[in-house]
């Protein structure tokens, strides 16, 4: 059978796999990353660690921790925070980079830890990036996190994997941030949420890597949960370009340990280089994608998101037009921080002075990448233009240190993200485009660009592929693990149900709530009617993007609690997904059950007993409701596994 990149990716790195077992998109299996990245949140990660029992990390050579979030805080509190992460570096040998060395999603780059053609993940949610380099990013949560720690492993359901055609050649002056910008905006209706992407097509090889990580990146703000690009001659020569930058530098900086010992880059080395350029991996030539969609490149002109979304999108020739003048302009983060993002600024800036009324706030995406815009003299001219530099780090990109954006002032940043209230006040306006745009927009002191293209719309399409019924083999169940289920459904209609609205934020830190206190509460702030409807042992089947927003636990805890035997959707936010199972809580898609009911119940009552009585065969992964077959995802052994134990941290606890 054939199968896409991403399921080639994903197939390297699972374990306990039967032989001859070829994983497939909706598969859930048990992963053994080839590295993870935690940051700041190093400091919770280990507490969880702790807290399960674990004495020490299974392969220290698989974890990395880069200090990045909280850079501009010197208090005593966050100084001691950091030399206890580093301390715990040093107990465990793990390699460690100190507040000031970078963004850690840059320097899984730079350092070789996102290795084309590997899997990386990350306590982040900008994993995605690493996708840009041919590796398959991903995020997970800190349980996850603990848990590879003291195993090697976690467990990962494969996405849905789409296919995003780049055709033709982006104009001068065109970057990746205006491809990613033009596809948020004119896909703006959930096409991609939690999916794979897998990036093809001709206009692929004139897509610098910069473009590629930018692209990358902002693919977790489209909905996506990898954005993958293939592994070519642009890739190979990124490659050979930075091992012969690594020889020029040397070791330092680089944490040591036995595979550095011989003078060689443990990462970036030329063996390594040459043995990925002679696998050549991709995706098979017939290969399966639940979607394509389609984009010209020549058709994408510069693009402005926003406010307060990213999936907004104004053409800068537009935005000009509008007079909208700032406060406050940032080319700051993980997205557009790089050489070329700063060159491409200083180009627009030279010899003109940033506006008067116009804060310009600059940060490297790491400390190389600042003393390589230095050598170039791009950061002196942006300095003399008047930008204010911020050490390499997050910073303002997520409501951090100096230059936040005050009550009701309007910012334009070359950052992922422009929530209310993420950058500074919540009646702030933020916008974002790429460096050239903010630097032109800082020197006029209104959002415009350096130059005016024509409003052409770009052209794109999308096309849902029919999948192949292939005759579904019977799943291995695991003793214990019940063949059947069957429970009454409790019908809740709503779309993007978030964690708020399943078990509300005033409880989520009120400490010393017993389990059935949580139980009383959940859905209250859905329906306050759900508690005197729903009974012990029922199903509940909601909307799609169920569990959406905030991570909180308990938004999975508190339905196990009440007695629910498991819950059903259209689709799942995947940090929910990740909450339940890892608590030992089951969730199943069904998406064409859930079209059912919204055209037989349609949307009047928010809960609804239905009378129909739901069963599901786990060894046929087939679900059965009034004599009608839906197909379900199989639960496989990873996931059986983490239910039967009552969760991650039991998991764990059986294997330290």
């Amino acid at each position: 059978m054939s199968q896409n990149l991403v399921e080639k990716i994903a197939q390297k790195y699972a374990v306990d796999l039967l032989t001859g077992t070829e994983v497939r998109s909706g598969d859930y299996i048990s992963i053994q990353p080839e590295h993870i990245l935690t940051h700041d949140n190093t400091a919770p990660v280990a507490e969880k660690f702790n807290s399960i029992g674990a004495a020490k990390i299974a392969n220290p050579r698989q974890p990395m921790f880069a200090l990045d979030h909280n850079v501009q805080d010197t208090s005593a509190d966050n100084l001691k925070k950091y030399t206890g992460i580093e301390s715990f570096a040093k107990e465990m040998g793990v390699d460690f980079y100190p507040s000031g060395r970078g963004i850690g999603h840059q320097i899984m780059c730079e350092e070789g830890y996102a290795f084309p053609g590997t899997m990386a993940v990350a306590s982040d949610s900008h994993a995605n990036m690493y996708g840009g380099l041919g590796c398959l990013g991903t995020p997970i949560v800190r349980t996850d996190a603990a848990a590879i720690w003291a195993t090697g492993r976690t467990w990962w359901q494969i996405p849905p994997v789409a296919k995003v055609e780049l055709s033709g050649k982006l104009s001068s002056g065109v970057t990746g941030k205006d491809v990613i910008i033009t596809l948020a905006g004119i896909f703006n209706n959930d096409e991609v949420l939690n999916h794979a992407l897998e990036f093809a097509g001709d206009g692929i090889e004139s897509l610098s890597i910069n473009d590629r990580l930018t692209i990358s990146n902002m693919t977790t703000e489209w909905g996506a949960l990898v954005g993958l690009f293939p592994i070519d001659a642009v890739t190979i020569q990124w490659l050979r370009e930075r091992a012969d930058f690594i020889a020029g530098r040397g070791l330092e900086g680089v944490p040591s340990d036995e595979d550095s010992k011989n003078g060689e880059h443990p990462r970036i080395n030329l063996d390594r280089i040459q043995q990925l350029e002679d696998d050549q991996l991709s995706a098979d030539r017939d290969a399966l994608y639940i979607k394509e969609l389609n984009l010209d490149l020549s058709t994408v002109t510069p693009h402005v998101a926003g406010p307060d979304n990213v999936k907004t999108m104004t053409s800068v020739t537009e935005m000009s037009s509008r007079n909208i003048k700032i406060n406050k302009a940032y080319l700051v983060s993980c997205t557009n921080s790089r050489t070329d993002d700063l060159a491409q600024a200083a180009e627009v800036v030279q010899g003109s002075k940033v506006a008067d009324h116009v804060e310009f706030y600059i940060a490297a995406a790491s400390s190389e990448v600042q003393a390589a815009s230095e050598v170039k003299g791009d950061w002196k001219t942006l300095l003399d233009a008047g930008a204010r530099p911020l050490p390499p780090g997050c910073g303002p990109c997520i409501g951090l240190g100096i230059g936040l954006l005050e009550d009701d002032e309007i910012g334009i940043s070359a950052t992922n993200r422009n929530f209310k209230g993420r950058m500074g006040s919540r009646s702030a306006k933020a916008y974002l485009a790429s460096p050239a745009v903010v630097a032109a927009s800082a020197i006029a002191g209104k959002i415009t660009g350096p130059d005016f293209y024509s409003d052409v719309k770009p052209v794109s399409s999308i096309k849902i592929n029919s999948q192949p019924s292939a005759a579904k083999s019977t799943v291995s169940l695991l003793d214990g693990f019940p063949e059947k289920l069957s429970g009454e459904l409790i019908y809740c209609n709503q779309d993007n149900l978030n964690t708020d609205g399943i078990y509300p934020g005033k409880y989520t830190y009120v400490d010393g709530l017993t389990q059935e206190q949580m139980a009383a509460v959940v859905m209250e702030n859905y329906d306050p009617e759900f508690g005197k409807i729903v009974e012990e042992n029922d199903i509940l089947i909601s909307g799609f993007n169920f569990g959406s927003g905030s991570s909180r636990e308990q938004a999975a805890t508190a339905l196990k609690y009440r007695g629910i035997q498991m819950v059903l959707a259209g689709s799942f936010s995947q940090t929910y997904k990740r909450n339940a199972l890892n608590n030992g809580y089951l969730v199943i898609e069904a998406p064409e059950l859930v079209k059912d009911l919204k055209e037989k119940f349609g949307t009047e009552k928010l809960t609804v007993k239905t009378g129909m009585i739901a069963s599901i065969d786990f060894a046929s992964s087939v679900l059965l409701v009034n004599d009608k077959k839906y197909s379900i995802s199989s639960v496989g052994t990873a996931a059986q596994e983490l239910i039967l134990t009552g969760g991650l941290e039991n998991w764990v606890k059986e294997r330290i």
